[in-house]
C-alpha cells in the first residue's frame, strides 16, 4: 500500500511540473489526438473505396483499432520510464537509483508518467465507442468482464516490452530499436488485422 500512495504522490508531482507550461500542455494533448484521428481517418479512407477488406468491415477494424490504441496509451503514459530507461544509464543517473531504499523496479516505473498521452487515449477510446455503437454488440457480464481483461492484458503487454528494451540498455547503452518495431509497429499492425 506505500507504494501505490507513493507512486500516486509522484504521479501527481509530475503532472503539477507537466501543467506549469498550459499552452504547451494543451498544445501537445491536441497533436496527439490528431496525430491520432489522422491514423484512423486513413483507414476509413481505404474502407470508403473498398468498403470490406479481407473480411472486416470498418467498424470492426475501429474496435480493435480502438482496443490496441488505449491499451498503448495507458502503457505510454504509466510505463514510460523504461522507455526513457536509456537516458539514465548514459548519463549515469541509475547509480542514484541503485542506493535509495526502493525497489528499481518501481523506481524507473514512477520515473516518467506522461499526462500528455491522455489525447491519444481519449481519441482511441472514443473509435472504441464508435465502433462499439455502430457493431450493435450485444454485452454481457462475461464480454464485459473479457474486454476489460483484454485491456489490462494489452497494456501490460505493452508495458512489458518497454521493460524489455529498457533492460537491453545494459549490454547495449541505447535501447535497441527492434522493441520499437513491436510497440510503435505492433500498435499500426493491429490496426490492420487482415491476412
Amino acid at each position: 500500500m506505500h507504494h501505490l500512495s507513493l507512486y500516486l504522490h509522484f504521479v501527481k508531482l509530475r503532472i503539477r511540473s507537466q501543467m506549469e507550461y498550459r499552452f504547451s500542455f494543451v498544445f501537445d494533448l491536441f497533436s496527439q489526438a490528431s496525430i491520432a484521428v489522422i491514423d484512423f481517418f486513413m483507414i476509413a479512407l481505404l474502407f470508403n473505396r473498398f468498403k470490406e477488406l479481407a473480411g472486416w468491415s470498418l467498424w470492426e477494424v475501429g474496435f480493435l483499432y480502438g482496443m490496441i490504441g488505449v491499451c498503448f496509451a495507458v502503457a505510454e503514459m504509466v510505463g514510460r520510464g523504461f522507455d526513457v530507461f536509456q537516458n539514465s544509464v548514459v548519463r549515469g543517473d541509475f547509480d542514484t537509483i541503485l542506493i535509495r531504499p526502493l525497489g528499481t523496479f518501481f523506481q524507473v516505473f514512477s520515473h516518467d508518467f506522461l499526462l500528455r498521452r491522455v489525447g491519444r487515449f481519449s481519441q482511441a477510446f472514443v473509435i472504441l465507442l464508435i465502433a462499439n455503437s455502430q457493431l450493435a454488440i450485444s454485452w454481457s457480464l462475461v464480454k464485459v468482464g473479457y474486454l476489460i481483461v483484454s485491456l489490462v492484458s494489452g497494456t501490460c503487454f505493452f508495458i512489458g516490452l518497454f521493460v524489455i528494451g529498457a533492460t537491453s540498455c545494459f549490454w547495449t547503452i541505447q535501447s535497441i530499436e527492434i522493441i520499437n518495431i513491436f510497440t510503435n509497429g505492433g500498435v499500426f499492425m493491429g490496426s490492420y488485422p487482415f491476412s
